[in-house]
Parts: C-alpha cells; structure tokens; sequence
C-alpha cells in the first residue's frame, strides 16, 4: 500500500511538471513575434563580424527617429490652428440689437435723428464677423507665435490675421467707441437704454478635435524613408566599420527582413522554431533545478512561482513593445530576481535572469544592448539586496539599479555614438521608471507569501516579535518556557550567524518550537514551583505521553494562529524521533518483567529537514541540560555538549540535515562560549 501510494505521488507529481512545462511554453509562446527573425547581430561602431552583405531584395531606407521628430516639429510649427465660428450667436445677436434700437428710436426723437444710426447693427454684424474670443488671444497657448487662423464656418474655412482677432472685451471696446462717435453729446441717453453687454458675447471656438484630425493628416503624409537599396546592391564588407549610415541601413533591413515573409519559407517552419526555442530556455531551467536546486524542483508552489514570473516579465516585456507609448526598459525587470532571491536564493535569482533576459532579447529592440544591461541591473539588484530587512535596503536597490542601468547604458553609447551630444538622454527617464517600479515588491512579497505559502525574511521579523498574540500567551502561561524559549533563540541564531543559514528563521523557529507546553505547563520542569511536580501522582507511561504531547499541541495551536508551514516544521522537528529517556528508563525499572514498547515514550518527529532545524534541536536540547547542571564548570558543560551532541549523531538525528563537521564543531564552540558567558562560570582561584 505504501509503494502503492508512492508511485502513485511520484505520478503526480510528473503530471504536474508536465502541465506546468506546457503552460509555461505555450503562455510565452503567445507572446513571442510570428516574423523570421534577421540572422545577424551587430552594434553601432563595432565591426561588421560576418560575411559581406548583398541587398537580399529592394527596401527603404529609414529616416532616424530624431529626423521624424524634427520634421514634425517642423510641421507643427508652421501648422495654422482651425477655429470655428458659429454663424447663429451673430444671427441672434444682431437682430436682438435691432430691435432695441427701433424701439428706442420710436420714443426718443433725438436720437432717432442722429446721423448713421441706422448702421449700427451692420457695424455689430461685422464685429461678429472678425469673431470673438472668449479670452484675448495671448491666454491662447495655440496661437503663440502663429500669425493667422484658419475660421471655419460651415463647410468653408478662410484664413484670417490674429491681429482681427478679438475678445469680447476689445469688441465691447471697439462697439462702444463706435457707438460714442456716432452718438456724440446723446451718448449717455444712447447707454442709459441699451446696455451693450446683452449683444456682445463670444462666437469663436478653438476646436481640439478637429486641429487633432488635421495635425494627424499632415503628419501621415510625412515620408517616413530617405531612400531606397536595390536587391543585389552592396551593404558592407566584412571587417567594416558599422557607422552611422551603415547602422541605419541595417537597421531598415533588420525591419523589411522580419515585416515580411519569403515566398519560400513556410509558416508551420517559423512556429516549430519559436516552439524550439522557448523549449530550450525552460527546459534549461528545469535541469539547473533538478541538479543545483533539488528541493524547489520537488516542490509544486516554489516551482510555479518560478515559471510564472518567468512568464510575467515576459508577457510585460512583450506588451511595452507593442505598444508605442510605453519602452520595454520601462519594464521592472529587476523585480524577478529580487522575488527570488527573497524567497529562495542567489544563484536561483541570477539564473532566472538570465533565462528570461535571453528569453526577451530575443525579440527586444537592441538584443544585445538589453540583455547586458538587465543582466547587469539585476545582478547589482541581487546583491544590493541580499536580505530584505529594512525598508532602507529596498530604496538603496532601487538607487543602485538606477546607477548601473545609467552608467552602463551612457558607457555602450559613448562605444556606439563617440559623442554625447548623440545619446538619447530619454532612456534614463525610462530606467528611472523602472527603478521606482522596484517599490512594489514590498506588497508583491505580502501577495506572493498568501497565494503560494511563502514565507520572507521580513514576515519573520515580524512574527519575532514577542508581542505576537502567541509569544504573548507562552510569556503569561508557561514564563518557564517563555524564557526557555529566548535563550534557545539567541543561541541558535548565534550559530546560523557562523556557519551560514538563516539566522531570522531559525530564531523565529526557536521562539515558537515550544509553544505546546501551554497545554499543562505545570508538567514541564521550567514552570514549576520548588516541591511541586505533578508527574510524582502518575503512571511513568501517562508522564510520557503528557510530555510528548506537547509537540502535538503545539501543532495544533500554531494552525489556529495562522504560523507558516515552516515554523510548524520546527515544532514538529525539534525532538526528532528521540525518546523521553527518563520516563522510559523509570517504566523499565518499574516494570522488569514487561517487554517496553520504545515507541510510546518516543517523540513521533520527523528529523530536521535543514541546517536550522538541526542546530535547533541541538540547542534545545543542550540548553535544557545545561540548567539542569549540578556544577556548572567549564568542563562540566564541555563534556555535557560533546555528549549529547555525540548522543543527536549516533541515534541517527541529524542524517537529513546539512551539517558538516566544521558546521558542528562551530556549533560546540558557539555554544561552550554563550554557555559560560550566561551562567557566569568563573575559574577558581587557589586558597
């Protein structure tokens, strides 16, 4: 039944790698470019490494990007804005004038009687006519600089001088000096019956969205090519130097070559190498777990989380190329490694780098430039970050990502370019995007440890702290324990410190490993009152099964509080599978005649499964010991550590962890060292 139930998870578990290999090619395939890629790779002022090139067939040459920009720079420029004017406001407005006038003509014979009066509305008609702005035309960012407009009305535009611009203020102007010349010494009767303001308002409109559409015209009819090379013509020796102009015609070839296909190449070829392609990469990450990285490859979540951040920084990668107003170096690239690196290792972090930087170089623009530069940035990020302690450890990152993307970045195009007039100075502002993006990985780590179970070095620190509602409810119901429990923390995170380890788990380990021994704290010697022991009134047999329980417990309450996987691990582990050898050896003095089961007294384990749990163990033990001690000498605790450390060794404790010799001698000069220190062991002076 056993093998059975092995097989069958061994079965699992390559279904498993099986489905997440297929996802994991097939996601990335998705995103990858369906052009024949350009065979060649080259740099601007590098020499051409490869066979002289002929033109394989006719294409454009392509104007540079800083030749586009200053030509529609030009355009616009010289671009006249559309503005539009509402015939009705006039309509409207005019005759509402005309029939204040005839009526106060009509009561006022005086004014009635003026000479030219009866032009005053042909007067506010052509007013209307110039067009009136709501405001005066300096406040007017689109006509700086511009001399004339194009004021459209109806289905006609004119073109007319911003100088016959007015606003309604210089129209009110305008129409009541008029007005005052044409009225003379009858201009305030004129004002006291007709107020001005009524009939002048504005009816000239800048109008977005028509300029947009006319601005999109003139610049879609802008050449985007300054030249053509025949097919057969000459593009460059080998050995030439790859210039400026050389650079450009490449790069035009480079883009006709993948925009279109031969008429001879089939597609199905194109997506079998794609498919063969991306293959490679991630079954080249599969082996450098299954070789270097045993445990994350055995494990379903850790190995997921490691494909799908593959393929995230992917698919971003892919979308920033795609879309014109994003760069793909706006892509936070060095977020992968720092996710890794905080929840597995270095060498792991460095390596998907690298598989995903390939990866995407192989469709970025620049190939060569990007991988070197987010190789680099990641890289300096892993070790800039090394533990994630700090909010001041992210930031310092972040600002070392920044530099070396910038510094290697200028260093490339001072090779490339020779100049620094030359450099496109844009791309800092794209890597300074990408740096501050770093910031997130702060609530990606939160999201990341609840959807895979994770647990980082900073949820550690956190669950430290010995305000925790558990630690507090160990410190109030076994104090014995408690401290028992600080002591053993400090110790083994002391030994994690010199023989390498993570020292923020294992003290996190330690602080936790005992907290079943609030279950019936009383039985535990470190709670107890002096005289008083309650295992004196029990069967040797039920004292073991209360001491042992402990582990149980304490299982059982870490999943009430919510603990991570890991920390149960060192409660389940910190005993092994050893036995409570004084209840045992009592129970068979007790009882000679009887055959003793040893697995009733034994603990039911498992061993520690790394070097923290091993070291943990050990210092429990030691420590316990240690206060038990009659005569607490140097020697008498040297020889306690040698012995039980001798004792964890033959009863085959310690074979699934990872401690070396050196590991374990560190481990008994730590622990002689803290020891003395802490029960204040002094030489004896003679008499």
């Amino acid at each position: 039944m056993k093998k059975l139930l092995t097989r069958l998870n061994q079965s699992y578990h390559l279904f498993y790698l099986t489905m997440v290999f297929i996802a994991g090619i097939g996601l990335i395939f998705l995103v990858f470019p369906g052009e024949s890629r350009f065979k060649y790779e080259f740099q601007k002022g590098s020499p051409w490494q490869h066979e002289t090139l002929i033109a394989p067939f006719n294409f454009a040459i392509l104007k540079t990007e800083a030749e586009i920009k200053l030509e529609n720079d030009s355009i616009l420029k010289t671009y006249v804005p559309y503005f539009t004017l509402d015939s009705l406001v006039e309509d409207t407005k005019v005759k509402e004038f005309t029939n204040a006038l005839s009526k106060l003509t009509e009561t006022n014979a005086a004014i009635k009687s003026i000479e030219n009066i009866q032009y005053l509305p042909d007067i506010l008609r052509s007013i209307y006519r110039f067009g009136i702005l709501p405001q005066s035309v300096s406040s007017y960012d689109e006509l700086r600089g511009k001399s004339e407009i194009m004021q459209v009305k109806g289905n006609k535009a004119v073109k007319v001088e911003v100088t016959d611009l007015l606003s309604i203020k210089t129209a009110y102007q305008w129409f009541n000096d008029t007005i005052q010349t044409i009225t003379g010494k009858h201009y305030t009767d004129f004002f006291q019956k007709i107020n001005l303001s009524d009939f002048l308002t504005e009816n000239l409109y800048f109008d977005e969205k028509l300029n947009q559409q006319e601005k999109k015209q003139l610049l879609e009819k802008l050449s985007t090519n300054k030249g053509m090379v025949q097919a057969g013509e000459r593009i460059i020796f080998q050995g030439d130097l790859v210039g400026s102009e050389k650079f450009l015609i490449l790069e035009s070839l480079k883009q006709a070559y993948e925009s279109k296909r031969g008429d001879n190449m089939e597609y199905f070829l194109v997506i079998a190498g794609r498919l063969l392609v991306i293959s490679s990469f991630i079954v080249l990450m599969f082996l450098y777990l299954l070789f270097y990285r045993r445990e994350l490859f055995d494990h379903k979540r850790k190995l997921s989380f490691i494909i799908l951040m593959i393929v995230l920084m992917i698919f971003m990668a892919g979308f920033a190329t795609k879309v014109k107003s994003l760069n793909i170096y706006m892509v936070p690239m060095a977020i992968l490694p720092i996710l890794v690196r905080i929840f597995f290792d270095s060498r792991t972090a460095i390596f998907s780098l690298m598989v995903t930087t390939l990866l995407i170089g192989y469709f970025a623009p620049n190939s060569y430039e990007y991988i070197i530069l987010q190789m680099i940035a990641g890289i300096i990020a892993v070790f800039t970050l090394n533990k994630l302690h700090k909010r001041s450890h992210l930031v310092l990152s972040a600002f070392a990502v920044f530099v070396a993307y910038s510094t290697i970045y200028i260093a490339m195009s001072m090779v490339q370019e020779g100049s620094l007039k030359t450099i496109n100075w844009k791309a800092i502002e794209w890597f300074g995007v990408s740096s501050f993006f770093i910031f997130i990985t702060y609530p990606l780590i939160y999201i990341f440890e609840k959807i895979f179970g994770f647990v980082s070095d900073v949820t550690l620190i956190e669950l430290s702290n010995t305000n925790q509602p558990l630690l507090r409810k160990l410190a109030e119901e076994a104090p014995g324990t408690f401290q028992h429990s600080l002591q053993v923390a400090n110790l083994a995170e002391a030994i994690i410190y010199k023989i390498g380890g993570n020292p923020f788990l294992v003290y996190a380990g330690a602080l936790y490993h005992d907290i079943g021994k609030t279950h019936k704290s009383e039985f535990f010697i470190e709670n107890q009152s002096v005289g008083m022991n309650p295992h004196d009134g029990l069967n040797h047999m039920k004292s073991a099964e209360i001491i042992i329980d402990h582990v149980t417990y304490g299982v059982q309450l870490a999943r009430k509080y919510k603990l991570p996987e890991i920390l149960i691990s060192f409660i389940t582990t910190h005993h092994g599978t050893t036995q409570t050898n004084y209840f045992y050896k009592m129970y068979q003095n007790e009882n000679p005649e009887m055959e003793v089961d040893p697995q009733k007294f034994s603990y039911p384990g498992p061993l520690p499964q790394n070097k923290e749990m091993a070291v943990l163990m050990l210092t429990d033990g030691i420590e316990a010991a240690a206060r038990s001690l009659k005569e607490k000498s140097v020697d008498s605790i040297r020889d306690l550590i040698e012995t039980m450390v001798e004792q964890k060794i033959r009863s085959n404790q310690l074979i699934n962890a990872d401690l070396t010799f050196r590991d374990i001698s560190i481990l008994k000069s730590v622990l002689l060292e803290k020891l003395v220190n802490i029960y204040h062991v002094r030489i004896e002076y003679p008499k």
